[in-house]
Parts: structure tokens; C-alpha cells; sequence
């Protein structure tokens, strides 16, 4: 069967303006004859199989038929915060916020019949955690917890008492299994020095335990069972890691078979970030491990670890519907990176980046996976793109805060996957343009420096020496241009002070003037007075040439002058001159201050009292 002739598939979303429905791939357009939604929506819920499409609003409760999109029902309940539907669409279970009474006989969840809207039964349930009933897969029985008993009913007598209890002693949790032949699963905590432990029922004869499995370090467990109900995970947490490996406390994975005939401990290592079955309920397949780098592996139906899909980080396992294709991704705090893997070969397909996704979603054709930004987990930047599983960005729609989004659920068998798989389809106007505006990530200009550090040279620890002449150019003038002009101007007046300094006092680390080197000449002939110096260079160009060259051939005498300091050159009498100079040139300065009216301190006015002794000592220094 050729793609152009599949049904179209569909998704609805749920946003601040509304409700809006759309047929998937190719077409990606408001489906004929829907009539949009508009109004403050605060649930949305497709029934299992797909014929219906539900939504609350603040007064009443509508039913869609997801087909025809016509209004089926539309029940008078108001402040509805949670909806769902049995497995075959024909019970609409509701839930509300409990209203305290004097008698607490509020009932706040409430079964009805779809096609008759007729109310069935009610209960009280105060948490909205895990506030429905369970439901076998053909809708013979419904069951629900109360204390330590789990009650049954059958769905014609739901007016009735319960038909059945399974009653147990510490018991906190349960879960039933799909499949033909349904089966109870029931946890028990550990108690003083009992272990916790799992035991698995027949519904219909709680004497013996099918299967049954005891084990340490569990304070609560999620049950996840294989499509066909035959085998069951048990994912058992601690809220502390007594070893003080884990902030997150400790996790363990063990595997039961409701035939009773296998039961172990699947062998993992660290902390569990997810599980998921192939929809074929062969095999399975756990993230664990410590971030950023966990494990993926792959197990068979026996425990055993047949592949790994390499260390990266990922916490999100997404098989499609057909069980071809498997999805590791890392979303929450991680980067939103999206693995494609072919379940066949165990080769990867390709990757993607889908950044910011709170929601993920195959599309029931098992060629498209949908991601979402949505509200209130982040309030910017919400709305849903549309994958082909080679990596291609199909479509794409940005909304303003977008709270829900969901395909409409269809039997994989009506999308079969072909041997090969398909090549991508060409991507709408709307991705195509987006794709095109995207950004690309700015290219980094050097390593990051501190702002105090900003603008001087990078320290020869973190140079690189095989490319010391281009990167040091390349990092100061990345520097100069991250200066402001004041900075800038201000540095270009340091470093002309520093070179005006160096050219006064001599810098024995310059390089000399045709010495073809950047190392200090080194000469062995005693260096001459700066004055004879400079009067042999200017007049005595004889003398100049004849000590240009030593016997080792290097610069000698006027060069080595040169980059000589001349305090060390500069006779007694020369150095008092000096000194005496320059405090006469302070004695000035203060002289000026006091004749602008500014008040001297005591010691600068003794300064001044002592210029004429200074100018006496001068003179005679002179002479």
C-alpha cells in the first residue's frame, strides 16, 4: 500500500485560544467540517481507539466523533479538571476538585455511558494521582483501590456492589495487564524486616499467586507490562541511597513472567532514567546509569543484554507503533538531541536536534514523531514540530501558550512498514521557511576571559607555540575589538608611555638595530659613558665603524650602548644633579598649588623652604 493512499492521520491541540484539529502528513490542514473550539479549555482527551475526541470546559464536558466531527454528547458538569475513556470508547470517566461536606459524601468522580450520557456510578477520590479506574482491555472488568483492597466490577453492574475483592495486608499499589487473558499485579512495601515484594493474580481466582517476586530497597514500584500481558517490569525506587552514590536515591529493574515459569533481576548499572518495551513484547529497553553519560541497552525476553546503543546523554525511549523504529532522546535539563534507530539492522538512521521539548509523540503511521514546547513547563517559544524519522523537519507551528497536543490513536496494522524504509517526504512552506531563518550557531573568537583580563596579552601558559605569531595577533586584536573607544585609547597611552620609558632608560630585552636577532647583543668590550657614546656615533663616524664589529662578529660598543641603561653609566656628581633637579621641579609644582589658594600639608611646606639650599647645592655641583 502505497503513502498516498493511507488514511490521513490526526492530531488535535489545545491552546489559549482553543481547540484545533489537523490531519497529519502531507497535508497538515484544518480537517473539512470542524468547527474550531474556542473558549477556556482546560482538558483534552482522544478515547483509546480513536472514534472520540473529548474536551471540559469550565461548564460542560463535549464528545467528538473524531471521524465525522460531529458533537455526540455533551454532558452538564461543570469544574471538570481530568477526563479519560475506557479501551473501546464506552465509558467516560470524569474527576473534579473534592468538596469538603459535613458528612464527606461528596462523590467526585463519575462514571458515564458515551452514547446515552447516562451516569453509571460514582466514588470519592480525594488525589488526582492515579484518580481513574483500571480497565481490562475488552472492558469486561474495572477495578479501583480502597484501603488495602482492590474491588472489581463488571461494567453492567457498576451500580452494584463489587463483585469481587482481592484483599491483602500491606498491599499499596496494583495494576492490571492488557492482553486477552487479563491478570493483577499487586505491590507490598517492606515492612520491619520483610522484603517488598510483587505477586501476580488471575481475576479470577485469587487463592494461589501465578508469579510472585520479594526484593530490598523498594518504597514504590512502576509496573510497566508488554503489550500481550504475558511479562512485567517492575521498576522499584528508594527515596535514599544509603550508599550516598545518588542524590535521587536507588533503583533496581526486575523481570517476572505471569506464566510463573522465569523471574530475575535485570542487570543494570546506576540509576534507571527510562524503560520501554518493543511493541512486539519481546524485548525492552533500559537508560540507566549515571549523567551525563548513561548507558542504553537492549534486552531479550530472557534479561539478557543483546546490544548497546553507546553512552550519550538521553533519558527518553520512544518506540513506534510497527516496533521498526526507536527513538533515544534527552530531553528535560538535557539538549534535546533525538537518536533514530532502525530495530532491524541496529544501525542508526539519524539525528536531530529538537531543543526546549516537553512532549513527545509518534505519529500511529510509524513515520512521523511530533515535539512539543508547552505550557506552563516553558511560556516561550511554545508549539510543535513535525519529524520524518531520516531527520527531516517536516512541519512546523508556533502558538502562543500551548498547553496540549495528541494524535488520534489508530491500529498500527492499517500503516504496515515496508522492508525498506521510505525516504523522506518534502517538507512544508511553513518548516521550509523556518529552516531557512534558523540561526547557526555564532563561531567562538577565542576562549573565554575574565573582564579584568580583558585586553592584555593571554599568558604564555595558553599559548599555543607552533602558531605563537598568528595567535597572538588573532587575541590581541580579538581583544582591541571588545574594548570601548575610552578603553582603547587608554591602553594606546600606556603602551606609548611604556615605549617612551623603555627608550629613556634602555631595555636590555629590545632587540638591537641590525643585529638580524631579537636576543640581546652580548659584548665582551667594556661599555662606554652614554656622552662619549652619543659624540662617537654623531661626530666620530671613523671611530663608529671601526667598533661596528668584534672578533665574533657581533654589534659591539655603540650597539651595546644602545640597549645599555644609563643610571648605571652616569658618573657620582651626574646622579646628585639629577636628584637635585627633580626635587626642585616638586618644589615648583607645590608653589603653583599654593598660588591657586590650595591649603599644603606641613611637610610639603618644609619642601618648600628648603629651595634655596637646593639651588646653593646645584650650583656648586655644576661648577
Amino acid at each position: 500500500m502505497s503513502a498516498a493512499s493511507l488514511p490521513p492521520t490526526q492530531f488535535a491541540f489545545r491552546s489559549a485560544a482553543g481547540i484545533g484539529l489537523s490531519e497529519g502528513a502531507p497535508e497538515f490542514g484544518a480537517p473539512a467540517g470542524f468547527e474550531k473550539q474556542t473558549g477556556n479549555i482546560r482538558v483534552l482527551q482522544y478515547s483509546k481507539n480513536g472514534q472520540y475526541l473529548a474536551w471540559a470546559t469550565p461548564e460542560c464536558i463535549k464528545v467528538l466523533n473524531a471521524h465525522s466531527l460531529e458533537i455526540v454528547q455533551e454532558l452538564a458538569i461543570k469544574d471538570v479538571l481530568e477526563i479519560d475513556f475506557s479501551p473501546k470508547g464506552t465509558f467516560l470517566s470524569t474527576w473534579q476538585r473534592q468538596i469538603k461536606t459535613e458528612d464527606g459524601s461528596h462523590k467526585n468522580m463519575m462514571i458515564f455511558e458515551v452514547q446515552t450520557g447516562q451516569e453509571l456510578t460514582a466514588f470519592s477520590q480525594k488525589s488526582q494521582n492515579n484518580w481513574n479506574v483500571q480497565w481490562t482491555d475488552d472492558e469486561a472488568y474495572c477495578a479501583r483501590m480502597v484501603s488495602n483492597e482492590v474491588h472489581f466490577w463488571e461494567p453492567k453492574n457498576l451500580t452494584k456492589t463489587p463483585f469481587t475483592k482481592l484483599r491483602q495486608e500491606g498491599m499499596s499499589q496494583f495494576s492490571l495487564s492488557p492482553g486477552k487473558s487479563a491478570s493483577v499485579a499487586v505491590f507490598f512495601g517492606e515492612r520491619k524486616s520483610a522484603p517488598a515484594m510483587v505477586r501476580i493474580y488471575s481475576i479470577t481466582n485469587f487463592n494461589v499467586p501465578l508469579a510472585s517476586k520479594s526484593f530490598f530497597k523498594a518504597d514504590r514500584v512502576q509496573m510497566i507490562w508488554n503489550q500481550l500481558g504475558t511479562n512485567v517490569l517492575v521498576w522499584a525506587t528508594t527515596d535514599h541511597d544509603k550508599t550516598g552514590k545518588s542524590y535521587y536515591g536507588e533503583t533496581n529493574l526486575y523481570y517476572l513472567a505471569v506464566a510463573g515459569n522465569f523471574d530475575c533481576r535485570v542487570p543494570i548499572d546506576g540509576l534507571i532514567h527510562d524503560v520501554a518495551w518493543a511493541p512486539a513484547s519481546k524485548d525492552f529497553v533500559v537508560i540507566h546509569g549515571q549523567m551525563p553519560n548513561p548507558k542504553t541497552t537492549l534486552f531479550d525476553q530472557r534479561a539478557n543484554a543483546v546490544h548497546e546503543f553507546g553512552r550519550d546523554a538521553r533519558n527518553t525511549i520512544k518506540w513506534n507503533p510497527q516496533g521498526r523504529i526507536l527513538v533515544l532522546a534527552g530531553f528535560g535539563n538535557l539538549a534535546g538531541t533525538m537518536d533514530f534507530w532502525d530495530h532491524k539492522t541496529l544501525k542508526k538512521i539519524s539525528s536531530v536536534s529538537a531543543r526546549d521539548t516537553t512532549a513527545c509523540e509518534w505519529s500511529p503511521d510509524g513515520r512521523h514523531i511530533l515535539t512539543a514546547t508547552l505550557s506552563p513547563r516553558l511560556r516561550v517559544d511554545n508549539g510543535y514540530k513535525i519529524w520524518h524519522y531520516t531527520g527531516t523537519l517536516i512541519h512546523t507551528e508556533e502558538m502562543n501558550e500551548l498547553y496540549q497536543v495528541s494524535w488520534r490513536p489508530s491500529a498500527p496494522e492499517i500503516y504496515p512498514i515496508r522492508t525498506s524504509l521510505s525516504p523522506a517526504p518534502k517538507p512544508t512552506a511553513k518548516s521550509s521557511v523556518a529552516s531557512a531563518q534558523a540561526q547557526p550557531a555564532p563561531a567562538r573568537v577565542g576562549a573565554y576571559r575574565p573582564p579584568q583580563a580583558r585586553g592584555t596579552p593571554a599568558p604564555s601558559l595558553f599559548a599555543d607555540s607552533a602558531n605563537a605569531g598568528t595567535s597572538s595577533s588573532a587575541s590581541t586584536s580579538a581583544s582591541d575589538s571588545m574594548l570601548s573607544k575610552a578603553a582603547l585609547k587608554n591602553k594606546k597611552k600606556r603602551e606609548n608611555a611604556k615605549k617612551h620609558k623603555d627608550s629613556e632608560d634602555g631595555d636590555p630585552s629590545s632587540p638591537v638595530a641590525g643585529s638580524g636577532t631579537s636576543s640581546p647583543v652580548r659584548s665582551n668590550t667594556p661599555r662606554p659613558k652614554s656622552e662619549n657614546n652619543t659624540s662617537n656615533t654623531n661626530g666620530n663616524s671613523s671611530n663608529s665603524s671601526n667598533n661596528r664589529k668584534s672578533q665574533n662578529g657581533a654589534l659591539t660598543s655603540t650597539s651595546s650602548t644602545a640597549a645599555g641603561s644609563p643610571s648605571s653609566q652616569m658618573t657620582e656628581t651626574e646622579k646628585k644633579i639629577r636628584n637635585v633637579t627633580k626635587k626642585l621641579k616638586q618644589i615648583h609644582e607645590l608653589k603653583e598649588k599654593q598660588a591657586a589658594g590650595e591649603t599644603l600639608e606641613l611637610t610639603q611646606l618644609q619642601k618648600i623652604s628648603a629651595e634655596s639650599a637646593l639651588l646653593k647645592e646645584l650650583e656648586a655641583l655644576k661648577i
